[in-house]
């Protein structure tokens, strides 16, 4: 199986790297700010729609490339080699796709390809495919 997904947004810039952390009762406990809860939730707002009938449970190769809205300092096609961090983007949606079902969990994913651009043309597009077998 394999989807091709396109998300016609800004991708957002707030990144699960930014969980704040409480102690309650002694226990320390993590939290998502304001800010990474809006980007989750525009994210998942945006991917319900390709939810998969079932979750995804063998291996999984993921492919992502996320575009920046170039504004006038960057021209279309540009590596976006400012904040955020891609492994922290990736990490944000791997963690949106894991909470809306489309694999069982991201520890299926066995192959990650991703990139980060400027672009005329801003979104997120996201392949993802079940792969059989093991590394030759």
């Amino acid at each position: 199986m394999r989807l091709s997904i396109y998300l016609d947004i800004d991708p957002p810039t707030a990144t699960a790297q930014e969980q704040k952390t409480t102690v309650r009762g002694g226990v320390p406990r993590k939290y998502d700010p304001p800010k990474v809860k809006e980007a989750k939730k525009i994210l998942e707002d945006a991917l319900a729609e390709y939810r998969p009938d079932a979750p995804l449970d063998g291996p999984i190769a993921l492919y992502v490339e996320w575009r920046f809205p170039t504004g006038r300092s960057h021209s279309d096609g540009e590596w976006r080699i400012t904040r955020p961090d891609l492994d922290n983007l990736q990490k944000g949606l791997r963690d949106c796709l894991t909470r809306l079902g489309f694999w069982v969990d991201d520890s299926r994913v066995c192959v990650e390809l991703a990139k980060k651009t400027w672009s005329a043309i801003p979104g997120v597009y996201i392949e993802i495919e079940e792969i059989g077998g093991g590394p030759k």
